[in-house]
C-alpha cells in the first residue's frame, strides 16, 4: 500500500513538472525540494581506473611476470570459440539424461513408478536407488551422508530421486515428468535457522568453541556491554554455464568423463565408487568452466554421477546440462547465517571482549558446511584486535538443497559480523565509525583468537590509501548536502576493511601438482591440477613456467585439467589455485633446467630449440612432474599448537556511496573505491579483473 501511494506522488511530481515547465502551472507551485523525487535512476556513463605496480624488469622481452598480459583465452571467449563440456559434439548413440526430482521437501516415497516414461518410444532406460548397492549409492564429498538418488526418503525439494535416459534433451525431460512418484510426507519440515534452533536441529558434534583470554572478567571490567545479532541470507551462484557432463565408455571396463567441475579428482573417486571400478579406470577431464564461484567445488557430483551410471550401464554415450532452473532448484547456494553477539568496549569504543554465536544453514547434508563454518568463526574479528573471545558454532540441519562453497567460503560472513559489531560499538559512544575502527586495528605483530601471529599487517596503509584514492572526506561533506536539499533521495557513504587467510581449512588439501612435456620443436605441453574456471589460472601458469624456463609464452600451451596427467589434485578453490600449481611448475621447470644446465654449458649461443634437439639426441629427459605442500600450516590447538592456520592474509579496503530513491526503494551505486594489497601481483590484469568481478 505504501509503494502505490509513493509511486502515486512520484507520478504527481513529475507530471508538476511538466506543467510547471510548460507554463500552465505557476513555476513555484510544488516546492523546489520536493522536485527530486520525481527523478528516477538511469545508467551512468561508467568510468574506471585501474591502477598496479609497474614492473621494469632485467629481459625486457622475455620475463612476463608482473606484467598485465592478456588472458590466453580471451580472444577465443569473447568470439564464443572457447569450447566449453556441452559444445562437445555429439557421438554416434548417444542418449541424454533427465532427472526426475523431488516435489516433497520431507518425505517417505511410497511408490516410484516409471512404466508410462519408458512406454514411449526413444525412452532407453530409467535409474534410481534400486539400480545401486546401499553402499555405491552413499557418496559426498567428506562425509557419505548423500545419496546418488533418493534412497527411501526425500530431504529436500529438488531431490534427485531418478534418471531418464533418452534419445534427446526434450525427450528425457518430458519422460521425467512422467515418472509417478507418491510419497507420505514427514514432519517437521525445517527450512529457517530458527526453525533449527527451536527442533535442535544440528550436525552431530556441534556446538564447537574457540576461546581465547577471559571473557566474562572482561565483560565485568567493561565500561559498557552491548548485545545484538545480525542475519545473512544466502546468494544463488548463477555460473553463466549450468552444470554439464558427458560421460562414456573408452573399453569394456574404461569410463572417460567431461565434467564442468572445480574438482575432477573427487568428480573421479566417486565415480570409481559408484560404479565400482578402481580410480585408475576413470578419467575426468575439464578444458575449462563457464564460472564456478565455489558452486562446482563439491556440487558437481549431482550430474556428473548418474551420467556415468548411465554411460556404464548402458554403454553408449551419456550427455547432461541442466536447465537454468533445474541448476537453481537442485544445487545450494552460499550458507545463510545468523549470528548473535555480546561486546564488551571502553569509553573510548577500544573493544575488549566479545562472545558470538554463529549458526549456518547447511541443508539436508553435511557437504562442506563444517569447514565453511570454521572459517566464519576464524574470521568473525575481521580486521579488529579482541583480546578475550569466545566462539561457538552450529551446523543446522534443514530441508534445503544442500549449501555449498561460495566465494569467501565464509569468510564475508563471519566478516559481516565484525563490521555490525564495530559500528554498534561507534554508534554507542558517539565517535565516527572510521575512528574506532583505527582504534581498534590490528597490528603487526598481534595475535589472532586462533593463536597466529600476523606477521604483517598492512591494513592501516590500505585504510589511509583509500581515504585519499576514494576522497572520503570530501565525499561526505557532498552527501550531507545533498541529503538536506533532496527529502526524496538520499545518500550514504561506507568503508569496510577486510582480512582473508590464504589456505585450505582441511590440512591434506594444501597440496599441487604439475606436468611438463617438451617436445622435438621446442614447444611446451604444461599441466597442472588446478583448473581453468574463466579466472585466468592458466595464464598465470604459463607466465611461471615462462620465467622458469626462460622462453617466450607463446611456446607453452595448456590443453586441460585432467586427472590422468596430474593425479589427487586438489579442488580450485580458496584463493590457493595460483600459489599451489604455480609452485609445482616451478619444481617440475626446475628439474628440466637442471637436466638442460650441461647442454646450455657447451653451447650457450643456443637458441631453446636448439638445446631441446640436442637433449632429445643425447636422450636426455624432457618430461618431468613438480610438487608443492605449504609448510608450516595445519594449527591444532592440542596437537599441533606451533604451527598457522594459514599461509598469510590478503588485505583491501572499500568504500561506497550509494544513493537511495526514498519513495521506491530503489538505489544506485555512484561509486566504489578499492585498494587491495596482494603482495606482487603474477598478473596485474587478472588479479585486477579477479577483484573487480568478485565485487
Amino acid at each position: 500500500r505504501a509503494l502505490v501511494v509513493s509511486l502515486f506522488f512520484k507520478s504527481y511530481l513529475a507530471i508538476s513538472r511538466k506543467l510547471c515547465d510548460a507554463g500552465i502551472m505557476p513555476p513555484d507551485a510544488v516546492p523546489k525540494a520536493e522536485l527530486s523525487g520525481a527523478d528516477s535512476f538511469h545508467t551512468p556513463v561508467l568510468r574506471s581506473a585501474q591502477l598496479f605496480e609497474r614492473v621494469a624488469s632485467e629481459q625486457p622481452t622475455q620475463d612476463p611476470i608482473g606484467k598485465p598480459k592478456v588472458h590466453a583465452a580471451a580472444l577465443k571467449q569473447a568470439t564464443g570459440e572457447a569450447i566449453y563440456t556441452d559444445d562437445i559434439p555429439r557421438m554416434e548413440g548417444e542418449l541424454y539424461l533427465g532427472f526426475v526430482l523431488s516435489t516433497k521437501a520431507h518425505a517417505r516415497i511410497i511408490k516410484l513408478d516409471a512404466s508410462e516414461a519408458l512406454a514411449l518410444n526413444g525412452v532407453h532406460a530409467f535409474f534410481s536407488a534400486n539400480d545401486l548397492t546401499e553402499h555405491e549409492n552413499e557418496v559426498g564429498p567428506v562425509f557419505h551422508d548423500e545419496h546418488v538418488f533418493a534412497a527411501g526418503q526425500v530431504h529436500c525439494y529438488g531431490q534427485i530421486v531418478g534418471a531418464i535416459a533418452a534419445e534427446n534433451q526434450t525427450l528425457a525431460q518430458r519422460a521425467a515428468r512422467l515418472v509417478r512418484v507418491e510419497y507420505e510426507e514427514l514432519q517437521p519440515v525445517i527450512v529457517t535457522i530458527e526453525q533449527a534452533i527451536e527442533h535442535q536441529s544440528y550436525y552431530p558434534d556441534y556446538p564447537r568453541y574457540v576461546t581465547k583470554g577471559d571473557v566474562a572478567s572482561a565483560f565485568a571490567e567493561a565500561d559498557h556491554v552491548y548485545e545484538g545479532s545480525c542475519r545473512m541470507g544466502g546468494q544463488e551462484h548463477f555460473y553463466l554455464e549450468t552444470h554439464a557432463a558427458v560421460a562414456m565408455i573408452r573399453d569394456s571396463d574404461e569410463l572417460e568423463l567431461y565434467c564442468s567441475t572445480q574438482h575432477p579428482s573427487e568428480v573421479q573417486k566417486l565415480v570409481a565408487h559408484v560404479v565400482n571400478l578402481p580410480a585408475h579406470r576413470v578419467v575426468c577431464r575439464a578444458k575449462r568452466l563457464g564460472g564456478g564461484f565455489g558452486g562446482k567445488e563439491s556440487r558437481g557430483i549431482s550430474v556428473a554421477l548418474p551420467v556415468a551410471l548411465a554411460a556404464y550401464r548402458l554403454r553408449r554415450p551419456v550427455r547432461c546440462m541442466l536447465d537454468r532452473d533445474e541448476d537453481m532448484l537442485i544445487t545450494g547456494t552460499r550458507h545463510p547465517f545468523l549470528f548473535k553477539y555480546k561486546v564488551g568496549f571502553s569509553r573510548e569504543g577500544l573493544i575488549t571482549a566479545c562472545e558470538i554465536e554463529c549458526y549456518n544453514n547447511a541443508g539436508w547434508s553435511m557437504d562442506l558446511s563444517f569447514s565453511v563454518l570454521e572459517r566464519a568463526m576464524y574470521h568473525f574479528e575481521n580486521c579488529y584486535r579482541i583480546p578475550n573471545v569466545r566462539v561457538g558454532g552450529w551446523v543446522c540441519k534443514t530441508n534445503l538443497p544442500s549449501n555449498t562453497a561460495f566465494r569467501g567460503f565464509g569468510g564475508p560472513q563471519g566478516m559481516f559480523a565484525g563490521e555490525h559489531i564495530i559500528r554498534d560499538v561507534a554508534r554507542i559512544v558517539g565517535r565516527d565509525v572510521l575512528d574506532v575502527m583505527q582504534l581498534n586495528f590490528y597490528k603487526t605483530g598481534d595475535y589472532t583468537h586462533y593463536n597466529q601471529q600476523l606477521e604483517r599487517f598492512p591494513i592501516e596503509r590500505c585504510f589511509a590509501d583509500c581515504l585519499q584514492q576514494s576522497r572520503y572526506h570530501q565525499k561526505q561533506a557532498e552527501i550531507a548536502r545533498f541529503n538536506r536539499e533532496h527529502p526524496w533521495r538520499k545518500r550514504g557513504i561506507a568503508l569496510v576493511p577486510t582480512k582473508y587467510g590464504i589456505s585450505f581449512g582441511v590440512m591434506h588439501l594444501n597440496q599441487g601438482g604439475a606436468l611438463i612435456n617438451i617436445y622435438g620443436d621446442g614447444s611446451v605441453l604444461l599441466s597442472h591440477g588446478g583448473v581453468e574456471i574463466g579466472q585466468g589460472l592458466n595464464t598465470k601458469m604459463i607466465q611461471c613456467a615462462a620465467r622458469a624456463l626462460g622462453i617466450p609464452i607463446e611456446l607453452i600451451h595448456i590443453s586441460e585439467t585432467s586427472t590422468d596427467k596430474v593425479p589427487n589434485t586438489s579442488p580450485t578453490a580458496a584463493s590457493v589455485g595460483s600459489d599451489l600449481n604455480g609452485m609445482a611448475v616451478l619444481d617440475a621447470c626446475e628439474k628440466i633446467n637442471k637436466r638442460l644446465a650441461p647442454i646450455k654449458q657447451a653451447l650457450p649461443t643456443g637458441t631453446w630449440q636448439e638445446w631441446i634437439n640436442k637433449a632429445y639426441f643425447d636422450r636426455v629427459s624432457l618430461s618431468a612432474t613438480g610438487f608443492y605442500a605449504i609448510p608450516d600450516i595445519g594449527y591444532h590447538p592440542v596437537t599441533n599448537p606451533n604451527a598457522r592456520t594459514y599461509s598469510y592474509y590478503t588485505n583491501g579496503v572499500g568504500v561506497s556511496v550509494v544513493e537511495i530513491d526514498c519513495l521506491t526503494g530503489d538505489h544506485q551505486v555512484l561509486s566504489t573505491d578499492i585498494v587491495m594489497d596482494i603482495g606482487s601481483s603474477i598478473n596485474p590484469a587478472i588479479d585486477i579483473g579477479q577483484i573487480e568481478g568478485a565485487f
